[in-house]
Order: structure tokens, then sequence, then C-alpha cells
């Protein structure tokens, strides 16, 4: 029950969060760069891994939960519980997102002329799932379903890898505990930067499919969707989880072995005593 509610109250934290900032930026015109939108979003992940790690792992996104049973650092029966109460988190956060700024959403669509459910919709349903190429830069990024599914997969990969990096205690060239939730929302927002003006930067499926699912219920239908080719699977869910898998086995297969290595070669092991000759 404990990792059920942090789990749940964490992701919900760092969706409402993010979220809550694409929607001023849309509806308000704060947020004006990619850099304060990623900052948002970091701060937003460093907040929830704070307030629910000792609840849960604070994976906060199933394609971390399932990189984690892939790397043998979880148990794959807990695997269920934590992609639950993520969705179900992420689908609270939208809904909360909703409730906030619905009469705002309302009034843009009437300022702009926009019909709910129509393509015009996709500039506010952008708020609540992401879409490619972003279409705050439709102008300029030419993003295609495979590129798409490439920068989704390889921005999860590297978050994934980051994650194991900075709390495996085999690199003893990692941070202290207490600054590991702030490493890994830098990671987060460095992640955006460069991700974000092709994808929106989902990076995680749970706050991607939670949102959008609540868009597309409150009027946005298919215009929730990136494509007619399901996108939003193949780009925010499979991919994420994909790239996820990739890092786990990377850092099991090939990293991990190379940092034990080096412990042992500096007569250390993980928990820094001295290893037997």
């Amino acid at each position: 029950m404990k990792a059920f509610v942090g789990e749940l109250l964490g992701t919900f934290v760092l969706t409402l969060f993010g979220c809550a900032c694409v929607a001023c930026a849309v509806l308000f015109g704060e947020y004006v760069s990619i850099f304060q939108v990623g900052m948002v979003w970091g701060i937003g992940v460093t907040l929830a891994i704070y307030l629910t790690r000792y609840l849960s792992c604070a994976h906060l996104n199933p394609a971390v939960s399932v990189a984690m049973v892939v790397a043998g650092r979880m148990k794959a029966g807990k695997l269920p519980s934590y992609l639950v109460a993520q969705f179900v988190g992420a689908i609270l956060a939208g809904l909360m997102l909703y409730v906030l700024f619905s009469p705002s959403i309302a009034n843009y669509e009437a300022i702009h002329g926009i019909v709910r459910g129509t393509v015009a919709s996709v500039d506010t349903a952008r708020m609540f799932g992401e879409f490619y190429p972003n279409p705050g830069d439709a102008s300029v990024a030419v993003v295609s379903l495979p590129l798409a599914m490439l920068a989704e997969g390889f921005g999860t990969f590297l978050l994934a890898l980051f994650i194991f990096c900075l709390t495996e205690g085999c690199n003893v060239g990692r941070p202290s505990e207490p600054l590991q939730p702030l490493f890994i929302g830098l990671t987060v927002a460095s992640i955006i930067f460069f991700v974000a003006p092709l994808t929106q930067a989902g990076l995680n499926p749970a706050r991607d499919a939670g949102p959008r699912l609540v868009a597309y219920v409150m009027g946005w239908q298919s215009a929730a969707l990136p494509d007619a080719v399901g996108g939003w699977f193949w780009v925010y869910i499979l991919a994420p989880v994909v790239g996820a898998i990739v890092a786990a086995l990377c850092f099991r297969c090939f990293l991990e072995p190379l940092l034990v290595s080096k412990n042992k070669e500096d007569k250390q092991c993980c928990c820094g005593k001295k290893v037997k000759e």
C-alpha cells in the first residue's frame, strides 16, 4: 500500500506541475522559452521524488519501473501495482488540470475561434498529451513517426541510464543520497531542452496517456491523438519503454561490471570496505 500511494502521489505531482506549466504557456503566454518549461518539469520531478521516495522507490514512470525489473532492481511481482498507481496518478492530474483551467480553456477557444474536437483544437489539446512535431514549433520542425519514436526512445534511454548511474552504489562518483533527486530532475530538464522541440518530450507513458485520456473524454476526441496511425502508442508509450529497457541492459551488462571491476582495482567494494586480497 505504501508503494502504491507513493507512486500514485508522485506521478500526480510531477504530471500536474509539468502539464500546468504547459497550460500556462499556451493560455497565458507564460514560460515563453523551452528552458523555462524544461526547468519547471525538472523541478516537478525533483519535488515528486523527495515527496515519495520513502513510500515507494519513486519511479513515477512506467518505463523506469520496467527498466528496474529488467536490471534486477525490482521484483517483477511488484510491477503491476506500480504501473496501475502511476497511470491512476497521471489521470487524476489530468482531471485536476482540466478542473483548474477549464474556464480559461473555453475562453481561449472562444477568442481564437477554436472548436474543440477539430484539428485546430490541437492547440489546446497539447496541454494534456504530447504531439509531434511539437505544435509550438510546427513551422520549423520536420518529424516523421520513426524520428519521433527515436527521439522519445533515446530521451528515455538517457533518463533511465542516468537514474541507474546516479543511484548505483558501485558508482563512487554519484551524488550523495539527499542530492540524487535534484540531479535526476536536472537530467529530465536537460533532455527536455533538445527533445521537446520535436515531440514535446513525453519520456513517460503514464504522464502522456493519463492526461491524454482526460482530454479525449472532455471533448477533444480524436484531436487529442497526434495522428491517425497510432502515434500516441508507438511514440509515447512503446518507444520510451523500449528505450528504458535498452538502458537497463546496457547498464547491467556493460556499465555495472565496469564499475565493479574499477572498485576492485581500487581495493574498494560498493559499500566502501576493503576487498579481501
